[in-house]
Formats: structure tokens, sequence, C-alpha cells
């Protein structure tokens, strides 16, 4: 990230949630767009970027899709164009047993 920045490879950022290190190392990369004024997108897993969002200096767009929504107990709603982040601890995310159980790989 930060050499990507230093290198002026783009406009904004927009890193992978699970390619950059997870929590903390979205948070690490968020504190050098920070520091650089860079716009920080995400980029997929939009249940749990979402909250990373709230502490992310230039959050810029939350990319979404709704592929988790038929394992999910309680998908996210949109409402006018944003996405209502529940006021829960953690991430928000319950799972829809029967959902995850009818796309459980067998095998």
């Amino acid at each position: 990230m930060h050499q990507a920045i230093v290198a002026g490879a783009g406009d904004y950022v927009m890193p992978d949630l699970m390619r950059i290190g997870g929590v903390t190392g979205w948070l690490r990369s968020a504190a050098i767009a920070g520091a650089a004024g860079i716009p920080m997108s995400t980029h997929l897993y939009p249940e749990f970027a979402a909250q990373l969002m709230r502490v992310t200096e230039t959050a810029h767009w939350l990319e979404r899709q709704d592929w988790a929504e038929p394992i999910l107990a309680q998908p996210f709603e949109v409402e006018d164009g944003l996405l209502k982040i529940p006021s829960v601890p953690g991430s928000g995310v319950a799972w829809n047993e029967a959902g995850v159980k009818r796309y459980a790989a067998h095998g």
C-alpha cells in the first residue's frame, strides 16, 4: 500500500480485506491512506468492510454485492443507495443456519 501510494499508482486505493491482512492490515492501510490524503474504498466483503469504513479517515466507496445474503440471518438493508449498518456489537453478522446447510459443500 505504501509503495503504491508513494509511486502515485492511483487516485484512490481499494484493498481487498482478506488480502490486505484482515482487520489489522486494513487499519494499517487506512492509516497510510489517511496520512497521504488518498481516498480508500472497499473491495468485497461488505458485511465486514462496512464496519471498517466507519474508522477509515478517507473513506470513499463501499463496494457491495449480495452474494452472502442467502446465508445471512439478517442481510444489511440498503436505503436511498446507502447501506444501513446495524447498531450491534462486532460485525453484526449472524448466519441463517438453513441457508448455510443448503449451500454447504459436502464431500
